[in-house]
């Protein structure tokens, strides 16, 4: 498996005491880095996973992407930047839109900034399934992001060697907030509600998403969208799955939510070469040199990559397996 070097390198990850965040952590202790920061906002959530870390190179630093000197500080000597802070939740954006706005896409900005700025090496942002042809202030506000991030390779300038990629990926196993906790949760009353029987989703436990984004690091030569190959599933196999003797009652579709996402759009294809493993969406720049990225091959016309019409699909007994060893 590719591993990325990381070897006596100082890392920065923003919203690093999240569920992804803790995870990344894990992996990098296992290199011989420098240190690697925690950036976030929550002084609690900082203190008690110090409290679960015996590494005295990890660093903690309270911060809040929206305040663009407070980067410029913590990017000081730091080589590489994963960016995983973010307002995620559908309704919380929908009814707080400026807020998502402020964190999402004036956030994404002042990372660029200081990344440039402070001459860190290279730059990798989390985005969602949901920037693609997005129908909620979510999505509208990461694919934003992603335009940000991919924009930024251009405006680097010659003296600096700054490289910004974006990793895009789906719903993440028994993750804080998703779905698997909310059903776990609530399974004793015997009925679990469901929005459509019919509606899919793209699925990845955080170690595959952890190691996507190591091996993304690698990849990476600047303004790439990276996008793993991944399964996906019906949510009553996953209702079945986690709480087979539970009745579902359809509830119906949320403001925002889709019944099926995306991950690559038909626009979108015309620029995506097909690898083993993922799929790279590649940027329109003149500079950009195909024959960098390796011997990728390009989608079909009219290709979309949706959870709908994916090759891959997760049985209710896989589910069960997943949620099993991914959500205690």
């Amino acid at each position: 498996m590719m591993k990325v070097n990381m070897e006596n390198s100082t890392i920065l990850i923003t919203g690093g005491t999240g569920s992804f965040g803790r995870k990344f952590i894990e992996y990098a202790l296992q290199h011989d880095i420098k240190k690697v920061i925690v950036f976030s906002r929550d002084e609690l959530k900082q203190y008690e996973m110090a409290q679960e870390y015996n590494d005295d190179r990890i660093r903690f630093f309270i911060g809040d992407v929206r305040d663009k000197d407070r980067l410029y500080r913590a990017f000081d000597g730091v080589d590489i930047v994963v960016h995983a802070a973010a307002l995620k939740h559908v309704g919380a954006c929908e009814y707080n839109p400026f807020e998502a706005v402020k964190t999402n896409i004036n956030g994404a900005q002042n990372i660029v900034e200081a990344a440039i700025d402070r001459n860190v090496k290279r730059v990798i942002a989390l985005s969602t399934d949901k920037a693609c042809n997005p129908v909620n202030l979510y999505g509208a506000t990461k694919l934003a992001s992603d335009k940000l991030f991919v924009a930024a390779n251009s405006y680097v300038g010659d003296n600096r060697h700054t490289r910004f990629s974006v990793v895009r990926y789906g719903n993440v196993v028994g993750s804080r907030g998703s779905v698997v906790p909310f059903f776990k949760k609530i399974m004793h009353t015997g009925v679990l509600p469901i929005t459509d029987e019919r509606m899919t989703r793209f699925w990845i436990t955080l170690d595959q998403g952890v190691q996507f984004v190591l091996d993304s690091l690698v990849r990476m030569r600047g303004g790439e969208i990276f996008i793993p190959k991944i399964p996906s599933m019906r949510i009553t196999d996953l209702a079945y799955a986690i709480a087979p003797n539970c009745e579902t009652k359809i509830i119906g579709i949320r403001p925002g939510e889709k019944l099926h996402e995306a991950m690559i759009s038909e626009d979108d294809a015309r620029h995506t070469k097909e690898y083993d493993s993922y799929y790279m969406i590649q940027p329109e720049f003149e500079w950009w040199d195909e024959e960098s990225v390796g011997a990728g091959k390009n989608v079909p016309e009219g290709f979309t990559y949706t959870s709908d019409n994916n090759s891959h699909w997760l049985t209710f007994e896989e589910l069960r397996t997943l949620v099993s060893e991914n959500h205690k």
